[in-house]
């Protein structure tokens, strides 16, 4: 059975940096494109970045480029999302993806991808 748990999230201060992680268990993911979504209250999922199979391409929504960087270790099947200057609007509940499908990123949208984590929630105080 194909588990993914994130962990990492937690309120902190605008400004501060916080590392999110993703391990997959269940089978190996390192053929896989992964993928971190998130989703704030009222609010629909939406992509925050993604990274290919090998590690050596990255794509990176408007909101994140500049102060998140995605990486992933295929040795221990888990994904990271380091998250610098940390503002309240990226408050919301983060998940980490997994497409099945693919060793590249095809694309932004959630249904792409199959398997999802729990979410773990991010909470960044003005």
């Amino acid at each position: 059975q194909v588990q993914l748990v994130e962990s990492g999230g937690g309120l902190v201060q605008a400004g501060d940096s916080l590392r999110l992680s993703c391990a997959a268990s269940g089978r190996t993911f390192s053929t896989n494109a992964m993928a971190w979504f998130r989703q704030a209250p009222g609010k629909e999922r939406e992509f925050v970045a993604g990274i290919n199979w090998r590690g050596d391409f990255t794509q990176y929504a408007k909101s994140a480029k500049g102060r998140f960087t995605i990486s992933r270790d295929n040795t221990k099947n888990t994904e990271y999302l380091q998250m610098s200057s940390l503002k309240p609007e990226d408050t919301a509940v983060y998940y980490c993806a997994i497409d099945s499908g693919s060793a590249a990123i095809r694309g932004i949208t959630a249904n792409l991808y199959f398997y999802w984590g729990q979410g773990t929630q991010v909470t960044v105080s003005s």
